[in-house]
Order: C-alpha cells, then structure tokens, then sequence
C-alpha cells in the first residue's frame, strides 16, 4: 500500500523574502514546474514574480519586481499576477500573465520578453498581434509547442516555436466533447501534455478533467457533478479543479482546489484521493494532510517527488510515495531504513550471503555487490537524487525487490 507523506518544501505565512525552507515567503503561489536538473519554478502570483528553488529547498527570485508590464533581465522585468508556468527541455520558462493577457518567456539567464499576446481580447496571430484573455495555465511538448489555457475565452490555444498562435481547442463557453472548435470549456486552468501530444485540461467550471489527442479530439477522462467522490470516469466527482500534472507512467494528477485535495487518474480513469481533506494546513500521511486550496502541481519524474502550490497557505508543498515493494519473499529477510534518505541506507541481513544489484528509474543497472549476514551501508551520495531498487538476490536465486528514495535534505 502506497505511504503518501505530504511535507513543507519552502514558504511559512503570506509574504516576499528569499531563503532556505521555511525562512522564504510566497504570497498566493499558484503555478509549480520542474525542470530536468529537479530546480522548481514557482509563479508567486501575489508578489508578481517568478521564484526559482533548488532540489535542498533554496528560494531565490528568477524574475519580476513591482506590479506592471516590462520585459527586461531579472528584476528588471516586471509581471501582474502571472499564474501557469511551464519550462521546455532547454530550460526556457514560460508563463501565462493572466493579468496582462500574454505568455511571456524567461531564458535559462533570466531574460523576460514577450512570446505572444497584448490586450485582452480574442485573435489568432504571431507573437503580439494575437490575443488572449485571462490565459491562467501552460504546458510545454516535446516539440517545443507552447499549450495555453485561454480561461475567459473558454480555449486550448497553441503556439509554435515561432510564436504562431492558432486555436487547439475549444469554442463558447459550456460543456461539450467533440473535435476543435465543436468541444466547449468553462473556464479551463490547467494543462499538462504527454510524450504522444495528447493535452490533459482541468477544466474548472465543469468540474471535470478532459483529454485532447494530438489531433484535437477532446474526450472526458473523469469527473461529472460537482464534489468530491472518488470513482472510475465520471463517476468521480471534482470541485473546481485547477492545476494538472502527469507522471512517467501516464497517471494524471489533480489540484482539487475547492475540496482541498490532491486527486490520482489512472490512465482507465480511475480516481482516488493521495491527500489532503478539509481544509486547512497539516503535514502528514495522505488524508490526515491538509491543504488550503491547491492551485498548481508538478512531478519530478526523476525523483518521483511532486511539488504542490498550496495557494492560500502560501507555501510549496511537496509529496513523497515512501512505499516498499509489498511482493516480499518470506525465505529472503532483510530491513532497510531509513527510507527516504540523504543517500546512505543501512542494510539488516538475516539471510546469509545476498546479492545486492541497485538499478535507476529507467532500469540501469548502477551498483552490484554482495553482503553477509549482519548489518552494512548501501551509499547512493554520489548519486542524484531520485527513485532507484536494490534486489537482492540470495543463493537459492530467491529475490526480493525494495523501492528506495533518495533525497537532498
């Protein structure tokens, strides 16, 4: 059974101030991205910046300064209440300014300049002659196609690389699947795409989680009457879901915000809640956790950490799945802990000579060696953190197979 631990990765009460942990402030967080090295981008919409925060929790601000529009390096660069952010594999930022109806886009130094969008309104276009209004979340493909959520519009918008703005999906506002511009939206919020371009939408006002193929079909993949029951396809119940995320395996992953919960779809449908309850502000073991809130959410598909926006706790907030393997083979008895770890595990052998092999999140084989009976190190330091398994292996080829997680402190 999964051990869903919900913990505080940055940020204590309502504010601005850069530091480690609980020492920053944010001020309504409300957009979370990964990028491949496991830094968090954060869209800090009531402080109108961009934050930037290190795998061991250092909180430093990316970009923006006083409330307004100005493109520019750093702090020279100025936002209103920006909201989605995403990030492409060249480790460029993008982000949907609600407020001033654009997506703008930050380089890997800091440079803000303005991808697409002006005024309010609605038109296809390049670069500036298109509009948008209210674009509240972004998500980036593997191509480097820019997926916008047009919230007031009721769209999925999509940019090129070259700044094309066309319209995805989507068309008056209320609730219909079909292709293009025959589905509706009521005011989608957040996106996510996978690796096949399939766009996933949380589409608030209908309380439901969409999905969009490559070629624009739009389905419902979960969710029907507002509340918060879990259940398989619409069944399941949401109460204005805004931000999405998805992990390698093609599970989906729901910021609940009004019911204060973080939601899991598999990829049949099927919804249960990780964590979170009523509202309020608790670290702890899934639903005994509790969130105010929660905008937006990203995975760590390295790591397996998520991060959470937890918008009116002012906080970043992040999940971590400490479960062990539950296929334990009785002949074969060993403990490991603590898990997760800064890197160095300690291992009880009761079972005689074992083989240990370690392998990554992608199957590598990375560590082989073997140990007696008693008590000795298995040390990942030197590696990054993430997700890796140790099998162990004892000489009647009995095996057992552990899930550990090794973290940054």
């Amino acid at each position: 059974m999964a051990q869903i631990n919900v913990s505080t990765f940055a940020g204590l009460g309502s504010g601005y101030a850069d530091g480690t942990g609980t020492a920053a402030r944010f001020k309504n967080p409300f957009g979370v991205a990964v990028d491949v090295s496991g830094t968090v981008y954060v869209a800090d919409e009531g402080n109108h910046k961009i934050r930037k925060i290190t795998p061991s929790g250092d909180v430093t601000t990316f970009a923006g300064s006083t409330i307004g529009y100005a493109d520019g390096i750093g702090t020279a660069a100025k936002f209103i209440y920006p909201t989605g952010v995403a990030v492409d594999a060249s480790g460029n930022v993008y982000v949907a300014e609600q407020a001033n109806h654009k997506i703008r886009k930050i380089t890997p130094t800091g440079e803000v300049s303005t991808f697409a969008g002006s005024i309010g309104g609605y038109a296809d276009g390049t670069g500036t002659a298109a509009r948008f209004n209210n674009p509240y979340g972004v998500a980036v493909d593997t191509s480097g196609n820019v997926y916008v959520a047009d919230e007031s519009n009721h769209k999925i918008r999509k940019i090129t690389p070259d700044g094309v703005v066309t319209t995805f999906a989507g068309s008056t506002a209320g609730y219909a699947d079909g292709t293009g511009t025959a589905a509706q939206f009521y005011f989608p919020t957040g996106l996510a795409v996978d690796d096949s371009g399939n766009v996933y939408v949380a589409d608030y006002n209908n309380n439901r989680i969409r999905k969009i193929t490559s070629t624009g079909v739009v389905t419902t993949l979960a969710g029907g009457t507002q509340g918060s029951a879990d259940g398989t396809g619409t069944a399941a119940q949401f109460n204005h879901p805004k931000g999405i995320a998805l992990d390698a395996s093609g599970n989906v992953y729901v910021a609940d915000y009004d019911s204060n919960r973080i939601r899991k779809i598999t990829p049949i449908g099927e919804v249960t809640t990780l964590a979170g309850s009523t509202y309020g502000f608790v670290d702890g073991t899934g639903t005994e956790a509790k969130f105010r809130n929660p905008t937006g959410l990203a995975i760590d598909n390295a790591s397996g950490i998520m991060y959470i926006a937890d918008y009116n706790n002012h906080r970043i907030r992040k999940i971590v799945d400490t479960s062990l393997s539950t296929s334990l083979h009785q002949a074969l008895k060993f403990e490991i802990y603590p898990n997760p770890s800064n890197g160095v595990f300690n291992i009880k052998n009761f079972t005689g000579n074992t083989f240990i092999e370690v392998f990554d999140i992608y199957g590598k084989k990375i560590l082989f060696y073997e140990v007696n009976s008693g008590k000795s190190i298995l040390n990942l330091s030197n590696y990054a953190s993430g997700i890796y398994f140790v099998k162990f292996t004892n000489e009647n080829n009995q095996t057992n197979t552990i899930k550990l997680i090794k973290v940054n402190y």
